[in-house]
């Protein structure tokens, strides 16, 4: 049976988000008829939402179970048909899915566009109806992104090959609109980028603003095609992006997107309040979250190293909160910290005595830490005159933008639909290049430092060696659940094709790392969205170097079914090897086995 939802309960087993199709809404109502829950004259009706909370409660609170009392939850269930159920968890509240699809990651991916929209407080879902709307698109446009774009597939950034001069042109145009924005002192954290279609052009940030990542423009990326029908001058919204891989997940950040001409945008990210505040904050979550987990266990040692962490965490929110001068801010610390005292001696008491009593009464006393906790979250990164500020400057200075850049914009339209293909006559270059594999088919390169892709476009109709788009889909998910296992080297053959994966490691210098130790299995599947998997392979395969000086590339390659594995092997050195030729910087040449 094919079917697709999305379900999260908070912690009373009460739905908060709902998402499925139509499937399953015709699954749910035959059932509920037969079980007496629905009548027959109400079954055109939109499925009401308490009868999915009867259905699912027995299933909700079985897990709840498993996890809170014996730490020992289960992370999928398998039915007839190929339909799974998977279960996951995000500050406290239940991610439960439904799906027949080989890949079952689209849960974490959804904990992801969560924690982009409302950072730890999930219960904003249900209370923020245009934050609900925002993630069913978000969710939708991922899914049809990853089905029609090979980045996507792969979980990367495609970059629009384009000469030195213009790049130059376009970074010098946002330079002048940062430099503009930075004036004001409530903007002058920003990053600006260039988008075209589904396709990174470029990026300048200022100087004084935290690092943008991959994830947070692949993010970005898939929020630029959540526009409504009607296109307003500018789209502004208040999300919380990832930043650098060694900070807190929870950066408040105001987007502005405008559309400059047909399919290209003008992006601005603005850093909104006190980054230390934010990374503070999102710890004192995360902690409350593992404290209120575990202390149903009733194991001291277990609860006394949950209850250090969270005390930990909320002295370093007390530190970063006494610099903050709004008095809306300065209200809500000062109640957080008179029930932190009061809640921190009766969790000292329960560790010192066993008073069932004490530990009863932090148990209440941490519903109302965790409101207070919401409520500085809501006052530190929601504003909505900074937001309203912002994208009125935004939308003046970005008038010069597409002046400057408007005797371009065609071109770079064209260039978002093929930024280079196998049937191209329209650069030398890439011909020459094309012609040294003899039998190459298609090829994908990730460089998996930066996470960019480097691949031609797909072009069906000048394909003569009648490759499909289902053929390179399949060979990348059957790579990426073989890397998974911990496999970083693959050829094997089909009927018409030989396909070939390589993933291998590098040092600062450009040569190449044999690994210590061997990877894998890993329980995250391959991509950056929900998880650093590659930060974490690396980790594994050289645990005694730092992960930032080790370099890692992917190639998936297809050739004609008639190449042997020594031609593919060798073909594949040298593409990683000259691949720079197409990118503009040189890479260096690795053993691939």
């Amino acid at each position: 049976m094919k079917m697709n939802c999305l379900l999260i309960f908070d912690h009373l087993n009460d739905i908060i988000f709902m998402k499925y199709d139509d499937p399953f809404e015709n699954h749910i109502k035959k059932f509920a008829l037969s079980e007496g829950l629905l009548l027959e004259g109400d079954f055109d009706a939109p499925l009401n939402r308490n009868i999915i909370i009867q259905l699912f409660s027995p299933i909700v609170t079985s897990h709840r179970i498993m996890h809170c009392q014996f730490g020992n939850s289960y992370t999928s269930m398998k039915f007839k048909d190929e339909l799974k159920m998977l279960f996951n968890e995000f500050m406290g509240y239940l991610f439960l899915g439904m799906t027949s699809d080989e890949n079952d990651g689209f849960l974490n991916i959804c904990i992801t566009f969560v924690r982009y929209l409302c950072g730890p407080d999930v219960y904003q879902l249900l209370l923020n109806k245009e934050r609900c709307s925002l993630l069913h698109k978000l969710y939708d446009n991922w899914l049809k992104l990853k089905e029609d774009n090979q980045a996507f597939l792969v979980e990367a950034l495609e970059q629009l090959v384009i000469n030195s001069d213009l790049s130059n042109t376009c970074l010098e145009a946002l330079k002048e609109s940062v430099t503009q924005l930075s004036l004001y002192q409530d903007l002058s954290r920003v990053h600006a980028l260039l988008l075209v279609k589904d396709k990174f052009l470029s990026l300048y940030s200022s100087s004084n603003a935290k690092q943008l990542s991959a994830p947070d423009i692949l993010f970005t990326i898939i929020l630029t095609h959540c526009r409504g029908d009607v296109f307003k001058n500018i789209e502004s919204y208040r999300i919380l992006l990832a930043g650098p891989e060694t900070e807190p997940k929870c950066i408040p950040h105001a987007i502005h997107i405008v559309e400059i001409c047909d399919q290209m945008f003008l992006v601005y990210l603005m850093e909104i309040g006190n980054p230390s505040v934010a990374g503070s904050l999102y710890d004192a979550f995360c902690h409350l979250h593992t404290i209120q987990s575990v202390q149903i266990q009733r194991d001291k040692e277990t609860l006394q190293l949950a209850f250090e962490n969270l005390d930990l965490a909320t002295k370093k929110l007390n530190i970063s909160l006494k610099k903050n001068k709004n008095t809306d801010i300065e209200a809500s610390h000062k109640q957080l910290m008179k029930k932190w005292d009061v809640i921190k001696k009766k969790y000292q008491e329960y560790l010192k005595t066993g008073s069932e009593e004490a530990i009863l009464r932090a148990e209440t006393l941490l519903l109302g830490f965790l409101e207070n906790l919401k409520q500085l979250l809501t006052l530190s990164s929601v504003d909505d005159s900074v937001l309203d500020f912002g994208a009125e400057h935004v939308l003046n200075i970005s008038q010069k933008v597409k002046k400057d850049l408007s005797t371009f914009t065609e071109f770079f339209t064209v260039k978002g639909i093929k930024n280079f293909t196998f049937g191209s006559r329209d650069s030398i270059t890439i011909n020459k290049y094309l012609e040294d594999f003899p039998g190459l088919v298609h090829f994908l390169f990730v460089d998996r430092n930066t996470h960019r892709i480097t691949t031609p476009a797909l072009e069906w109709e000048e394909n003569k060696a009648h490759l499909t788009k289902k053929k390179i889909w399949q060979m990348v998910k059957f790579s990426q659940r073989h890397l998974q296992e911990g496999h970083t080297s693959l050829i094997w053959k089909d009927s018409a094709f030989t396909c070939s994966f390589f993933l291998w490691f590098e040092d600062s210098g450009g040569s190449g790392l044999k690994t210590t130790s061997s990877p894998g299995p890993f329980r995250s599947f391959p991509g950056i969205l929900t998880d650093h998997f590659y930060t974490k392979m690396k980790e594994t395969c050289f645990p005694k170097t730092s992960p930032l000086k080790v370099k890692c590339f992917e190639l998936f390659c297809i050739h004609l079914g008639l190449v042997t594995p020594s031609c593919v092997l060798e073909q594949a050195r040298r593409l990683a090897a000259t691949i720079w030729e197409l990118k503009g910087f040189p890479s260096s040449v690795a053993d691939l086995l």
